[in-house]
């Protein structure tokens, strides 16, 4: 059994940052790579990004590049992603996600929620404008 653990949501003002964790217990961490997801209100889970299982990979959901940046590291069984230059539509619920182990580490298979296997409860970020 895997459990994922996020920290690190709050409430900041537009333009900030904000540094979210994933801590994960379980099975052996280097086994997945992992990703991020994030769910405003009366929308879909959105991609947010993913690592390899080394850390060598990463990919990106289109408005998040160049703004988030996804790390791992596996010595401590945990995953970030801090996130810089904040925007009110950057407001959701954060999950961090195990993905499946036997897919291609690539878009778009990276994108689809199906494909990631253990998920975490979530933390609320909420930017004000």
């Amino acid at each position: 059994q895997v459990q994922l653990v996020e920290s690190g949501g709050g409430l900041v003002q537009a333009g900030g940052s904000l540094r979210l964790s994933c801590a994960k217990s379980g099975r052996t961490f280097t086994t997945y790579a992992m990703g991020w997801f994030r769910q405003a209100p009366g929308k879909e889970r959105q991609f947010v990004a993913a690592i390899s299982w080394n850390g060598d990979s990463t990919y990106y959901g289109d408005s998040m590049k160049n703004r988030f940046t996804i790390s791992r590291d596996n010595a401590k069984n945990t995953m970030s992603l801090q996130m810089n230059s904040l925007k009110p539509e950057d407001t959701a619920v954060y999950y961090c996600a195990t993905y499946g182990a036997t897919l291609p580490f690539a878009l778009p298979a990276l994108g689809r929620r199906d494909n990631y296997d253990y998920w975490g409860q979530g933390t609320q970020v909420t930017i004000s404008s």
